[in-house]
């Protein structure tokens, strides 16, 4: 007599049904949660000499770096309890509102001018940089946009040309600061998500060659920036002079060999190394921790990235093109603004003045990165929820 064999699958009345600690990409939260926890560590390491110097406590930018975390981690955990629905209503009113500041931050007396670029808000107790906040709201209002005029930039020049003229005026405040660096992360990331979008090859292309124009045309246009292209293709050629900042960032990671020297016995970040704990974190991070603990950053960027595609896939998929949008957008934040601050530390790009994304010491850049973070997981508990 045959047993008769147990079935494969329960009936669906007798499954568990997903509860709401399911719904959430705890792999995403646990890799941003490491970078900026590490991000923390080396801005400690980093920061202890200048920070001796400047403020006479070692760990006073490590002390602020924690307070914006813990803000940020706020600011965050009241972010992913907001629907989708609402950011997209709010998204016109945070595009209007990034505007107002980019614009107050070049007024005299409102914003605050460092090494002669006002691209900074006094708020007595902090710094605020408008072109970190204009980056997520841009982001959130365009794919709001896209949804709205979705036929209209799939078939017609003019609802591809619209945000770009919108981001021409975003592009003209930044470089009035100047800050050249947010202009061509925002220009790039924008056009990016448009072409997602559906925006006929044909259109993308003719616009991208005459973006390339224009900002080839800039960059020839100021003498810094020109000095900054030379120096970059031949930075030895003067290495005491515009080449400082380069060339200390290739020893640095030059000295880190496989595994580096140490937690906190770089030497580069003794008065050597300019920027050591903003723009140029990664190479103080490739001295102490080598090569391997390049890898170990750069495969958690490519991972944050990699996620925020795939949930805005799945939302997508599941005819949430809004949400879809947005992800794609954060995803190409970070990826742009991560992959062009480690090239520049790496001696692959111009110097452009761009932190490393929830690494670098800034509470601005911090705070909307935890919160565009924060958007990726609402994004994806609400397409797990459908």
């Amino acid at each position: 007599m045959r047993i008769a064999s147990i079935p494969q699958a329960l009936p669906r009345a007798y499954m568990a049904e997903p509860t709401w600690l399911d719904r959430w990409d705890y792999w995403l939260l646990v890799a941003a949660l490491f970078l900026a926890g590490f991000g923390l560590v080396m801005v400690a390491s980093a920061s202890m000499s200048i920070a001796a110097k400047e403020a006479g406590d070692p760990l006073f930018y490590f002390w602020r770096q924690a307070a914006y975390l813990g803000f940020a981690l706020l600011l965050g955990s009241i972010a992913v309890v907001v629907g989708t629905p609402g950011w997209r209503r709010a998204g016109p009113l945070l595009l209007v509102f990034g505007i107002v500041l980019l614009a107050l931050a070049l007024v005299p007396g409102v914003g605050r001018e460092v090494n002669g670029s006002s691209r900074w808000i006094g708020l007595g107790f902090a710094n605020l940089q408008p072109s970190e906040p204009m980056k997520l709201f841009l982001t959130i209002y365009l794919a709001g946009y896209l949804v709205r005029r979705n036929d209209e930039v799939r078939s017609r020049a003019g609802g591809f040309l619209k945000p770009v003229v919108l981001l021409s005026v975003i592009a003209a405040l930044l470089l009035l600061e100047p800050d050249y660096g947010a202009t061509v992360v925002i220009f790039a990331a924008a056009l990016g998500m448009m072409f997602l979008a559906g925006v006929p090859l044909t259109i993308f292309l003719a616009w991208a060659l005459v973006t390339s124009v224009f900002f080839a045309g800039l960059l020839l246009s100021a003498p810094y920036r020109l000095e900054r292209l030379l120096t970059f293709m031949n930075p030895w050629a003067d290495p005491y002079g515009t080449g400082f900042q380069l060339t200390q960032a290739l020893i640095a990671i030059g000295r880190g060999d496989w595994f580096g020297v140490g937690l906190g016995a770089g030497v580069q970040k003794l008065f050597y190394l300019p920027e050591a704990h903003t723009d140029f974190l990664f190479a103080v991070l490739a001295e102490e921790l080598g090569f391997a603990g390049m890898v170990i950053v750069i495969a958690l960027f490519a991972f944050v990235v990699f996620r925020a595609m795939r949930i805005g896939s799945r939302a997508e998929r599941a005819g949430d093109e809004f949400s879809a949008y947005l992800c794609y957008g954060i995803g190409l934040l970070f990826a742009l603004q991560a992959s062009i601050n480690i090239g520049v530390n790496m001696g692959v790009l111009p110097t452009k003045g761009l932190t490393l994304p929830l690494m670098s010491y800034g509470g601005s850049s911090l705070v909307m990165n935890c919160v565009a973070i924060a958007l990726l997981l609402r994004v994806d508990h609400e397409t797990r929820a459908k």
